[in-house]
Parts: structure tokens; C-alpha cells; sequence
């Protein structure tokens, strides 16, 4: 079972599975649910309509109304089939054949289905997979968009599978769905048996048991997608998110001269990438003999669990060069494993099962490998390797665990953050902060993954227990305090009078009239804090209306923030906040209404039908995004960080003016020429979080800045920040377009609808801008305002296609940059309409006068 990790992300990701010729053979099905005529995915693979294998109950076809940026492929996830009552599925199967079989889930809005009802079972000839099941749940407690679950069906001793989908009796309204169905048949993997933990003499039989996927781990490697595995169509994930301490020990490949050798093992058992990479502990004995190589892996408890090692030495030639003892759960596994004497030889292949029973004891939701050199053999060094790890849970009857649940840490996270605030609060100092919000997303799969550094430090029994066969890698957004319906109630009366007076109360009657009775027609976006409405105030006027979810991760807080932030901020350049709705138990935000949606919208295919972006509008949208931070950095005495700025927070309006959102993160900055930064808890999204913030924990203007510059970017390329599908090095787009930026290939990954459109001298004025922005320290980072000037510039060279070297402008078009000086000046610029009063700026007041500071 894999959770969610954040890396760290994030997180997930089977989108290309099996592309390989299993899947092409006459017994395999790959369905697509919900598809009227089939369809191929991004890898051109045939996915086939499902409703020929349907039998009773009541059913629908329905397609998503939103296709998440992570979605790189229509096809199987964005149609579902919707099960109203329980009906089933019968394929043909051959009685003797061990299956595959694959499930996958894109918990989205489907007609008037709201997933946060989809509850259900699903049961493969009376073998319980999934039991009070929610895709919602997982995903969101996952930061993942979609997930999949993989089973290895025993054979079935019957010539049809039947695969039962039943809503639960435990929640009015519960539905279920599936997006994709692959069913391909498959070799006997596992072998005869495998050795009991604990008791090296008792061997167990597992040619009969049924399997679910938990782990696959391409240790010491990268990323290998189902295309490149070999000839059964599976995923290998980076190990590094798993890996438990500081301790990581050193990877290595074989090489150019070592030939790897599977001699009579079957070369499907694992891929050649697999046994081509390896971690090991390193070169100094004294300090390898100090601790252990461990990865450590959320499961389900009161389980069996089999867990294969994958080894390939290929680069000792002898027997009793290096000897190790295995440990699963503190548990003896395996004496002396000398992998050489195992195989044969240098670069030959091998590998070992054992299987161990987990409890329900405090502590038993995590199932920890551990290596360590074995000094009683006197080998010739005190190493350890392995090359590849796969756990899979096992049972004859039901594979089902619990939807994911907080975790410990987040319940004490919640403890120290309503006591940090309490503090805040009798300092006289405004507090701001709450979970992060935004669009799902992707998450790092690679060392530098922030998830990973955090799971890392936790204490083994502070893990969210789920159960999902995509790895934990955080996708869009932070952990973060949760607030709950329960404390709704007081909103208001927290938010202060002066913030009520600059922006209108909308009673609870007027925002349903205005979105028809929250219509799910009129859901345009889908972020943390909610569901965003398109609306109809005051006899035509467009506006959009952001409605908490009870089951957000952000709640009052972040309520309290962007009433707070936007009613005393009015820019050209900011989302404006029309007022705010908080009765009833709902908390609702009403904006401007942005017609052209988000910057990301514009960057990636799916979500709206509108035209390429060219790089002059491109240039100007971020041009805008610039001026509307630098406003906030510079707009008042006391700087406020943004703290979340990506492309799902940069709106347009009609006219492609670009204007920034989402101040549910913001945090007021410290007097740069005293404090310099504000210490907080790190919160952000992945992927574009400020690596020095994350480390240091001290927060200042230059986070915002280097967000900003993956943000250009991601303008740039139109490609994910994060895509764990890549090669190690290119996952992060941050460190992909830097690198190519300094070996002089950056145009190589440019959005290819860009080639040839952009000015040499442009581009590499914008280029270097970025570069600048991701500098590791912030002090060498630029301020928003030489950005403004720097991508103006990159404008000027565009439009004048090369002629004068030097921007013009304006002097007006920055007046905002002298504001901040005087704490009595007004928020506003010259060129907007409405502005605020003097005393609008009294969102400082409380740092003016810095109580116990």
C-alpha cells in the first residue's frame, strides 16, 4: 500500500502502463469505462468499450467535466461508468492462467455524481478487493489526481472472471465507478514458495495466493515506465522517497565492460534497468558498521506481506567479498546473504522472497527493510546492496484495507499551530496561515523531493495509514492545519470590522441565487479550499464564487486571510474580492469573475479550447503576474510573501490582463531592514517551493521570486513542474531547464508551438531572468521590480524583433514601486479605480507597533 508522501508527492502514475506485447495478446482486455467506441491512449494503445462485458444493475456512462493537468492521456480516465446499484463485469479467462488485473480511478465530477459520495466494494470472483472504498479520499489524502490499484489474480479454476462493483450501504447516496479495466494474462512470478520471516526452516506456499501490488522499486535507479519493463507491462518507482534517515548510502551502474547475465532466470522477472543500478553503503567500513540501509513503507495491518529482493553484484568477482544480514520488521529475514554465492557470479541475477505477517499492534501500519554487514563472516568489506524491492499484500479472500486516516503528526501539527497562533494573537501580531490550496498536481520523485526529506525525520508511527498502489510522492499542496465545519461559526466575528466594511456580505440566499443552488453546471475549478462557481449578482454582474469544502484542507483560516488580505488591496494586477458569504455552516468568497481562467489552463491541453499562447502574450501575462507581487512586496511598510504562487494562481480576465490569487498562504512579511524573514512552517506547493525557505524555514520576498521563476519556466516549456514519468534528471522542471540552460539546450524543450517564434535575443533575455530567479541563495535573487523592468525588456526585444536594445515604457506603469515608503500612503496606484483610503492600510497597524517582537 503506498500513502501519501509527501515528495514528496507526490505522486503517482500509471498513465502509460502496459505498452507492451502482453497487452496485445488475443486473452487481454484493456477497457476504457464509459468510452461508446474505444479509443487509443497517449502511447497509441487500443482501450476497447466496456459495456459488452456488463451484466445487471443500473449503470451510466458519463465524462468528466474537468481534466486535471496531470492527465496527460483522455484515455481510460476521463469517461467512468457509474454504478447506481451493484452490477458486475464478466470477462472470459483460462482456468489455468494467472491475470493482472488493473483498476483505475479519477475521482472527478461525473454528471451530477459528486465523488466525495463514491463509496463502494469490488470483489473478483468472491476475492473482496476493495471495501468501503473511497477514490476521493485516497486521492486527495495522496495529493494525486488519480491512482490505480494492481492485483495478480490466482488462477481461478473457472473459464470467467466476475468483477462485482456495489455502492456501500454505509453512506446515503454512495455510487461507484471505474475509469479502466486492463485484464492480461501473465506468467507465474512468484515462484513456489517463499521463506518465513522469523523462521528460516518454514517455507510458505504462494502459487495459489492472490496478490495486490504495494511496492515496486527500481532501487538505486530511476523511473521505469511500462513500456520499458520487460514484457509485463509493469511500473518501477525511484526508491529514494522510501528511504528512511540521513543514511542513504551511494547508487551506482554497471559498467560498459560487465555484461548482466539472467542465465536460466526468466528475464521477465524484472527488467534490465533493474539489475543495471544498485545502492549500496559505501566505501568506509567503520562507518557502515554504524548503521543500517532502510527503507521504510506505510501498509495495511493483519496482513501477510511478501517482499522480493532483487540482486545483481556487478562489481565484486568473489565469494565472501561482501555479506549482509536482511531484517524485515526488526525481524531476522535472511543470514549472510552473499549475492555473488547466490548467483553465481559477477553480473549474474538472482533473487529472494520472504514473507511476513503484520499485526495490528501500535506501530505495525509501517513494514521496514533494513541491511547491514554481517562482521561474523570476516568478508572483505562490511557492505550491503540491493538492486531492486517489490512487496505485495497477500490473502485468498479479501485485499481490502481502510481509507487513508489523519495522521498523528498532523493532529500534533494542529496542537502546535492553534498554540503558535495563540501567542501570535496576545503579541498583537497578525497571523496568518492554513493549509496549501490550488489544482492537483504532480509530485518529485527524486532525492531533491521535498516529501521525502520530511519523511525522512518522522517518527515511524506518525505515518497516514492508506492503502494505494501508486507511490506517495505529494502532488499539488503542503500538509497543512485543517480546519473544520466545527469552527465556521466564529468566522466572522474574527475577521476584523474594517475588513468587513471594504468588502460586501452576501447573505447565504443571495449566493444560491446567484449560482442556481450551487448548480453543478456552473463549477469552473476545483481547488483546496472548494469548488469554484461561476455567478450572477446584482441584475448581470459576473463574478466567481469559491465555496468551502467541509473536507477541504483549508478552512477558516484561510477564509479569514483572503478577507483580510484582499479587502484592503486593490491592484490591477490582484484577483479583487467582491465580499464574502459565512452562514449556515458555509463560507463562501466572492470575486471578479476571471473569463480566461488560469495561466495553466492556457499552458496545457484538456481544459479549454482556446488558441496557443503566443510568446508576446505570454511575456505580458507574466509581466502583469510580476507587477501584482511586486505590489505586495513593496505596496506597504511590512512586505507580504505571497507563499503559493504558481500557474493555477495567476487568472486572466477578458482582456488577458493578468492578475494573481489565492492569498490563503499569504504571510506579512518582517521590516526587511531589521528581522529580514519571517521563521514559519514551511507550506507551498511542490515543485515550485523556494529550496533555501524549505531548509532554512525563514521565509522572505525571494521565495515568491523563485517561484516565480519556474513559473517562467513553465511558461516557457508548457510542460508540468514536476513529472515523475521523466528521466531522474528531468522531473523537476526547475533543475531540467537550468541545466539545458547552461549546456546551451534550453531551446531543445521549449513548447514546441514556441520553435522559431521567438526572438534569439528575447529568449535569452528571459532566460537568463529565470535563471536568476532559481538561484540557490536569495540574496542573489532579483527583486520583482528588476524583474518587471527584465521581462518588459525581453517584451521590447520581442515586438521590435531584435531592433532597439532598450525598453521603453512608462514612467506611470510603475509608480507602485515608490509606494511603501510612507506608511500613510494609500495601497492603491495611480491608474486603478477604486482606491482605498488611508486607512486601508491599517492591515499593518499591528506590526507598526510590534508588541514583544
Amino acid at each position: 500500500m503506498i500513502s501519501n508522501a509527501p515528495v514528496l508527492v507526490c505522486i503517482s502514475l500509471l498513465l502509460n502502463a502496459l505498452a507492451v506485447s502482453s497487452d496485445n495478446s488475443s486473452d487481454s482486455l484493456l477497457l476504457g469505462c464509459g468510452l461508446e467506441n474505444g479509443g487509443k491512449d497517449v502511447d497509441g494503445r487500443q482501450w476497447s468499450s466496456d459495456s459488452k462485458y456488463l451484466t445487471g444493475g443500473n449503470t451510466v456512462a458519463s465524462k468528466s467535466s474537468h481534466q486535471d493537468p496531470s492527465l496527460l492521456s483522455e484515455v481510460p480516465y476521463m469517461t467512468a461508468r457509474v454504478f447506481t446499484s451493484e452490477a458486475s463485469y464478466r470477462f472470459p479467462v483460462q482456468p489455468d492462467k494467472r491475470y493482472w488485473l488493473r483498476l483505475h480511478f479519477y475521482p472527478s465530477v461525473y454528471g451530477s455524481f459528486n465523488p466525495a459520495d463514491s463509496y463502494f466494494e469490488v470483489t473478483a470472483n468472491g476475492i473482496t478487493l476493495l471495501s468501503n472504498f473511497s477514490a476521493f479520499i485516497t486521492c486527495q489524502a495522496l495529493s494525486q489526481a488519480y491512482l490505480d490499484r494492481e492485483y495478480s489474480l490466482a488462477p481461478l479454476n473457472s473459464d470467467s472472471l466476475t468483477l462485482t462493483f456495489k455502492p456501500s450501504d454505509k453512506h446515503n447516496g454512495a455510487f461507484a465507478f471505474v475509469n479502466g479495466i486492463q485484464l492480461i494474462p501473465m506468467p507465474e512470478v512468484f515462484g513456489s514458495s517463499a521463506v518465513m520471516v522469523g523462521n528460516q526452516d518454514q517455507t510458505l506456499d504462494t502459487t495459489t495466493s492472490t496478490f495486490q501490488t504495494m511496492f515496486r522499486l527500481n532501487v538505486g535507479g530511476q523511473y521505469i515506465p511500462p513500456n520499458q519493463d520487460s514484457d509485463l507491462s509493469r511500473t518501477w518507482y525511484d526508491d529514494t522517497p522510501y528511504l528512511y534517515g540521513a543514511a542513504s548510502g551511494i547508487t551506482s551502474h554497471v559498467e560498459k565492460n560487465v555484461t548482466i547475465n539472467y542465465q536460466s532466470m526468466p528475464k521477465y522477472i524484472a527488467p534490465l534497468d533493474v539489475y543495471s543500478t544498485s545502492r549500496s553503503m559505501g566505501s568506509d567500513n567503520n562507518v557502515n558498521m554504524g548503521f543500517n540501509l532502510t527503507w521504510i513503507f506505510q501498509i495495511d495491518p493483519n496482513f501477510m506481506y511478501l517482499t522480493r529482493l532483487h540482486f545483481c553484484d556487478y562489481v565484486e568477482t568473489k565469494v565472501n567479498q561482501i555479506v549482509f544480514n536482511i531484517f524485515i520488521n526488526n525481524q531476522t529475514a535472511q543470514r549472510e546473504a552473499d549475492v555473488v554465492a547466490w548467483s553465481g557470479g559477477q553480473g549474474m541475477t538472482t533473487y529472494k522472497d520472504y514473507v511476513i505477517y503484520v499485526g495490528d499492534s501500535p506501530g505495525d501500519e509501517n513494514l521496514w527493510l533494513a541491511l547491514h554487514p554481517d562482521p561474523e563472516t570476516k568478508p572483505e568489506y562490511y557492505d550491503a546492496m540491493l538492486n531492486g524491492v517489490e512487496i505485495f499484500k497477500m490473502n485468498d479472500t479479501i485485499l481490502a484495507g481502510p481509507n487513508p486516516q489523519p495522521s498523528q503528526m498532523l493532529l500534533e501539527h494542529e496542537q502546535e499551530k492553534k498554540s503558535f497562533d495563540n501567542k501570535k494573537k496576545t503579541s498583537n501580531t497578525v497571523v496568518i496561515g492554513g493549509a496549501a490550496g490550488g489544482a492537483a498536481g504532480f509530485a518529485l520523485v527524486t532525492a531533491i523531493c521535498i516529501a521525502a526529506f520530511q519523511r525522512k525525520n518522522r517518527d515511524p508511527g506518525s505515518y497516514t495509514q492508506t492503502s494505494s498502489w501508486l507511490p506517495l510522492y505529494g502532488n499539488s499542496h503542503s500538509s497543512g492545519s485543517k480546519s473544520t465545519i466545527s469552527g465556521k461559526s466564529c468566522a466572522s466575528n474574527n475577521i476584523s470590522a474594517m475588513a468587513q466594511g471594504l468588502c460586501r456580505y452576501f447573505s447565504l440566499q443571495e449566493i444560491k441565487h446567484a449560482t442556481k443552488n450551487f448548480d453543478e453546471s456552473n463549477v469552473i475549478g476545483v481547488g483546496g479550499f472548494g469548488k469554484v462557481y461561476k455567478g450572477v449578482i446584482d441584475n448581470g454582474f459576473k463574478v466567481a464564487i469559491k465555496r468551502s469544502n467541509p473536507q477541504s484542507e483549508q478552512g477558516v483560516n484561510e477564509f479569514q486571510t483572503e478577507i483580510e488580505m484582499l479587502s484592503k488591496l486593490r491592484h490591477k494586477h490582484l484577483v479583487s474580492l467582491i465580499g464574502f458569504c459565512e452562514e449556515d455552516d458555509e463560507m463562501c468568497l466572492v470575486y471578479d469573475y476571471m473569463a480566461r481562467g488560469t495561466l495553466r489552463e492556457h499552458l496545457y491541453k484538456g481544459n479549454k479550447p482556446t488558441d496557443t499562447l503566443s510568446w508576446k502574450r505570454r511575456l505580458e501575462i507574466c509581466i502583469g503576474a510580476a507587477r501584482g507581487l511586486h505590489y505586495l512586496h513593496t505596496g506597504a511598510k511590512y512586505t507580504i510573501i505571497h507563499r503559493d504562487v504558481k500557474t493555477t494562481n495567476i487568472l486572466c480576465d477578458e482582456n488577458w490582463v493578468a492578475k494573481v490569487s489565492d492569498f490563503g498562504l499569504s504571510k506579512t512579511g518582517p521590516d526587511m531592514n531589521n528581522a529580514g524573514h519571517v521563521s514559519t512552517v514551511v507550506k507551498g506547493s511542490f515543485g515550485y517551493l523556494d529550496p533555501e525557505y524549505f531548509r532554512r524555514q525563514q521565509l522572505t520576498e525571494k521565495s515568491d521570486v523563485y517561484s516565480f521563476g519556474v513559473v517562467l519556466f513553465e511558461a516557457l516549456c508548457a510542460r508540468p513542474v514536476l513529472n515523475p514519468n521523466l528521466p531522474k534528471e528531468q522531473v523537476s522542471l526547475a533543475d531540467w531547464a537550468l541545466l539545458c540552460k547552461r549546456k546551451g539546450t534550453l531551446e531543445d524543450i521549449i513548447d514546441p508551438n514556441l520553435k522559431g517564434k521567438i526572438n534569439p535575443e528575447s529568449l535569452k533575455k528571459f532566460a537568463d531572468t529565470a535563471e536568476k530567479c532559481l538561484s540557490d541563495h536569495g540574496l542573489d535573487r532579483p527583486s520583482m521590480n528588476d524583474l518587471c523592468w527584465n521581462l518588459e525588456f525581453a517584451l521590447n526585444l520581442q515586438e521590435n524583433n531584435g531592433g532597439s536594445r532598450h525598453a521603453s515604457r512608462e514612467e506611470s506603469e510603475f509608480e507602485e514601486v515608490s509606494l511603501g515608503d510612507d506608511e500613510n500612503k494609500n495601497l492603491s496606484t495611480a491608474n486603478e479605480q477604486e482606491d482605498s483610503s488611508e486607512n486601508s492600510s491599517a492591515i499593518f497597524s499591528q506590526i507598526a507597533n510590534p508588541k514583544g517582537r
